[in-house]
């Protein structure tokens, strides 16, 4: 693995495995680090050799790790349907520079690229988590008020989900030669 290569894992709240992928170190700014995938990279999900789904992504994306906060946000290049898929999420842990680990909160905020319109998902496994996972009412209540902030900034475009996401998206097509693939 190269310096700039990043393992992003997702785990579930009883620390089981859910997603994992890698992504390539961008950079950092005022909101966090920023990690990219060329269309093409694999995403796994499940333990090794139990993977129950294993998938290409169809398009370039970047990755927003904030430092503190309890979000992710992945912004997807045209054309994806959506530009921005959020994840509600612990905060990142990072056990070394390589790699970046989150436990996903279930409940996800999404932008549709065509109308802009905003969403947020799978509302039905959150409930349904808090009982099977026992989660803490704390944390029910961070991953309540991420999931409330996200659906305004992204209605909004408050930054870095306004315009800032596409000048990570323009650095991954330079790193990766993307720009060569895209339609004039």
């Amino acid at each position: 693995m190269s310096d700039d290569e990043v393992r992003v894992v997702w785990r579930k709240f009883d620390g089981g495995l859910h997603w994992r992928h890698p992504m390539t170190r961008l950079g950092e700014d005022e909101f966090g680090v920023w990690l990219g995938a060329p269309a093409g990279t694999v995403y796994r999900r499940g333990e090794p050799g139990r993977e129950t789904a294993v998938v290409a992504v169809e398009d370039d994306r970047v990755l927003l790790i904030p430092r503190d906060d309890w979000w992710t946000a992945e912004f997807q290049a045209d054309p994806a349907r959506l530009d921005a898929y959020c994840d509600v999420a612990t905060p990142a842990s990072w056990p070394h520079p390589g790699e970046v680990t989150m436990v996903d909160l279930d409940l996800d905020v999404c932008r549709v690229r065509d109308d802009m319109s905003v969403y947020v998902d799978d509302e039905d496994e959150f409930a349904d988590h808090q009982v099977r996972y026992g989660y803490p009412a704390d944390v029910v209540e961070r991953a309540e008020a991420a999931s409330a902030w996200l659906t305004v900034a992204l209605r909004d475009g408050v930054e870095p989900f306004g315009s800032r996401y596409r000048t990570w998206l323009d650095r991954l097509a330079a790193v990766t030669g993307a720009e060569d693939r895209r339609p004039a």
